[in-house]
């Protein structure tokens, strides 16, 4: 049998590297363009102008309802609940979500029916745009804006206004008032008093100047702290307890008496080689009581201040701006140490002009 060349040979595939010709994959377009029911009927349009006003105003209703809920709903020892819930905080987040809620759910609303809708295209272009795309990307916007009908649509716009206008005023107000009462004179002043006594932390026992030895320091507290009313209630209690704490904590040290280079007008400020001072450092306001008794020295752990209890807590190291408070001191008629006044400067962190 004979066989010609070319007859039954299998067809030649395509070696590696060697691509085959294929026809260009046409461009497909965008499709045709739908108009929304908005954009061909007035009536729909209205509609949903309506349907955002009515958005809006919900959210403003809803603002007026957190308001009412935060001064009307009881918290504390009696507590307002609706379903075994704190009906206080159940009320708040409801309405200030619902607030947000409404206005978030009346943009997108806005967006879909009644601005613009017009496909656009923009091709690949460098990181930095032409001085040519930046002023067009500008007159787009402003295109934008004016295509958005929010100046020919006052009902859209005015509603929007207000509801922003609501939720923007009264909230921040009553979400900063529930941070707490305001400080008043709090700043400059603190829970000490003339012939308050100095105890000891913690326990709350007096201290006569019989219990220090030379070399001791002891971390106190002013006694109104621990005293009760005729019912062993506390008179001190909740935030102004930890106020009063916070701000009234001192360091009682003693040492020999011509070890003491007392300040001016602070002659009569200790007891028998007693000095008391604030326990909180003037930097950041951490506590301090690291102390070295050979050289009278207290440390702050937190940035390394170091104060001289010997000469009126004068700084001698690190970043404090200023001594510590001294609390003056003497004895009342049961022999205990107690307060002459309170601290004749601010405690705490030097951020505050001082005389």
């Amino acid at each position: 049998m004979t066989t010609h060349e070319g007859d039954n040979l299998p067809e030649k595939q395509p070696t590696s590297g060697e691509l085959e010709a294929a026809d260009p994959i046409a461009d497909p377009g965008l499709p045709a363009h739908t108009w929304r029911p908005t954009d061909v009927d007035p009536k729909a349009e209205k509609r949903a102008e309506r349907q955002i006003a009515t958005l809006f105003g919900l959210s403003a209703v809803c603002t007026v309802l957190f308001v009412v809920s935060y001064f009307t709903l009881e918290i504390g020892e009696v507590t307002t609940t609706i379903g075994g819930l704190g009906a206080s905080t159940l009320a708040l987040g409801l309405t200030l979500g619902g607030a947000l809620l409404l206005i978030g759910i009346g943009i997108i609303q806005w967006a879909r029916k009644l601005m613009a809708d017009h496909e656009i295209v923009e091709m690949r272009h460098p990181a930095r745009s032409s001085d040519e795309d930046r002023e067009a990307a500008v007159a787009d916007l402003t295109t934008g804006l004016e295509e958005s009908g929010i100046a020919r649509r006052p009902l859209v716009r005015n509603s929007l206004l207000g509801a922003v206008g609501v939720l923007a005023l009264p909230v921040p107000l009553v979400l900063l008032r529930d941070l707490g009462p305001l400080p008043k004179d709090a700043l400059f002043h603190t829970i000490w008093e003339q012939g308050m006594r100095v105890v000891r932390d913690v326990v709350g026992t007096p201290i006569r100047p019989s219990d220090m030895q030379i070399g001791d320091l002891i971390n106190a507290e002013p006694a109104a702290i621990f005293e009760t009313d005729e019912e062993g209630e506390p008179l001190v209690e909740g935030v102004d307890l930890q106020v009063a704490k916070s701000k009234g904590a001192v360091i009682l040290v003693r040492m020999g008496p011509d070890e003491i280079t007392p300040g001016k007008g602070r002659e009569d400020w200790g007891v028998d080689g007693i000095l008391c001072y604030s326990k909180i450092c003037t930097h950041v306001g951490c506590p301090i009581s690291l102390y070295e008794r050979t050289t009278h020295h207290v440390l702050c752990p937190c940035h390394q201040s170091t104060f001289d209890l010997a000469d009126s807590a004068r700084v001698v190291f690190g970043p404090a701006a200023r001594p510590l408070p001294q609390l003056p001191l003497m004895v009342d008629s049961e022999g205990y140490l107690v307060a002459q006044r309170d601290f004749n400067e601010p405690v705490g962190p030097s951020f505050w002009e001082r005389g």
